[in-house]
């Protein structure tokens, strides 16, 4: 399938932060095939998509989130994190079935496409029906099992969740024409002796997959962690080897500057939660810092029993705006650097230099904003605009892998008012 779009304002988000106006990009296949002076002969049986007053940038790409956790919206809400988690989360979620994960996830990705997100980082449990969903919707996701196991070993060959993280990668890594990637993922150190994350590193050594982790989220695990290991979470890590393979830290609110120097030695990428973390009072990381050290950082939500929405627009916005308040500087963290978290880092994230920029030749995982609101004009600035003035429901059409998956309200790969009907049973069976 081949589509232009013509006459676009392109954010092409390279390393010139390029903005093309009225400029022509085809699609060809999941491809970006040229941009600008497009042949007669490349138009035939295009699909010609108007994209006056529009603009066309990179999707997002969702560093941190757990997709299925939809189904909890707005059920525990203003609690500390420990509480919040252990008493109320972690409770339902232990009701929940596969069916229920998929569905659960089916509406997370309907929100997503909806707001602009093109790939999303996820670690949750029932991954196969997670896995499924993606499949079906066409969206990209990299996607990992995650496990808790407090046990000492040396033998973890019949923890269940260990085992269902190996079958999955080897099942699920590559599939879905290359959408879904996987990785390994010991949920933390609070969740996780120190014997059972060696295990899983050791795995994950001999597939090649990489880490995805929370790390030193809340005040309380980084005291803990001082308490009974004498070191931090980040050295924690990075003494049990967690981190030579590549891996990905959600949250990092409380790591020091020891431990941002070590993040940047085994090129750890740091994902900057900052809704969710102020959300649960967790605190803001310090990224300002860990950018200045040349660490990566990206943007993720969450799950929405944390955040209470999946919109990347929010998370760039706030992640723009925070630290300058914290610190009291207004050169820290811009518009540029908080769009490229969502994008461009995103793809170093994973290990890919195929997203996140328009080029030919990188992937056609693309957004189209409508600009002609009020909320926009005067449009002095596009990349300050993006940043600071836009809103998810700007999102008018989502691609990803050159197929249009949504477009002007309407979903092309997911039945809404199916996903409406099992959500809704969901919500009797587990809520009442």
């Amino acid at each position: 399938m081949k589509y232009l779009f013509k006459s676009a304002k392109v954010l092409t988000m390279n390393s010139r932060m390029e903005i093309l106006d009225g400029c022509d990009v085809l699609v060809e296949n999941d491809i970006i095939k040229s941009i600008g002076n497009i042949s007669p002969e490349d138009l035939d049986k295009a699909r010609i998509i108007d994209c006056t007053g529009k603009l066309l940038m990179p999707g997002f790409i969702n560093g941190h989130t757990h997709v299925p956790m939809s189904i909890l919206r707005n059920y525990a809400d203003d609690m500390e994190l420990q509480t919040w988690l252990f008493r109320h989360i972690f409770p339902v979620e232990e009701r929940l079935t596969g069916e229920d994960v998929f569905f659960s996830s089916l509406l997370g990705i309907m929100e997503m496409l909806a707001t602009g997100t093109t790939c999303f980082i996820d670690m949750y449990f029932f991954m196969d029906d997670i896995a499924k969903a993606v499949e079906l919707s066409g969206i990209r996701a990299h996607l990992s099992r995650g496990m808790t196991c407090d046990e000492k070993g040396p033998d973890f060959s019949h923890v269940g969740s260990l085992n269902e993280c190996i079958d999955f990668y080897k099942n699920w890594n590559g599939a879905a024409e290359g959408r879904i990637t996987g990785a390994f993922a010991p949920h933390a150190i609070y969740t996780c002796s120190p014997e059972f994350i060696k295990a899983v590193r050791d795995e994950a050594e001999k597939l090649g997959a990489p880490i995805h982790v929370h790390l030193d989220e809340t005040l309380t695990e980084h005291e803990n962690a001082l308490k009974e290991y004498n070191k931090t979470p980040t050295r924690h890590l990075y003494d049990l080897g967690l981190f030579d393979q590549k891996t990905i830290a959600a949250h990092c609110v409380w790591i020091t500057e020891d431990d941002i120097a070590l993040l940047k030695e085994k090129d750890v990428t740091i994902a900057h939660n900052p809704r969710s973390n102020l959300k649960l009072a967790s605190g803001a990381a310090p990224i300002p810092e860990a950018l200045k050290a040349g660490v990566n950082v990206i943007l993720g939500t969450d799950g929405v029993a944390s955040n209470n929405n999946l919109s990347m627009f929010e998370e760039i916005s706030l992640a723009a705006l925070l630290h300058k308040g914290i610190k009291q500087d207004p050169l820290l963290i811009g518009a540029k650097d908080a769009l490229m978290m969502a994008t461009v880092n995103g793809s170093k994230a994973l290990g890919r230099d195929d997203l996140g920029v328009i080029e030919p030749g990188k992937k056609a995982d693309l957004i189209l904003i409508d600009l002609d609101k009020p909320h926009y004009m005067p449009l002095h600035n596009p990349v300050s605009a993006l940043a600071y003035c836009a809103q998810g429901s700007d999102v008018c059409l989502t691609m990803v892998n050159g197929r249009i998956l949504y477009e002007n309200g309407e979903f092309k790969t997911i039945d809404r008012e199916k996903v409406k009907y099992h959500i809704n049973g969901i919500c009797r069976r587990i809520f009442g």
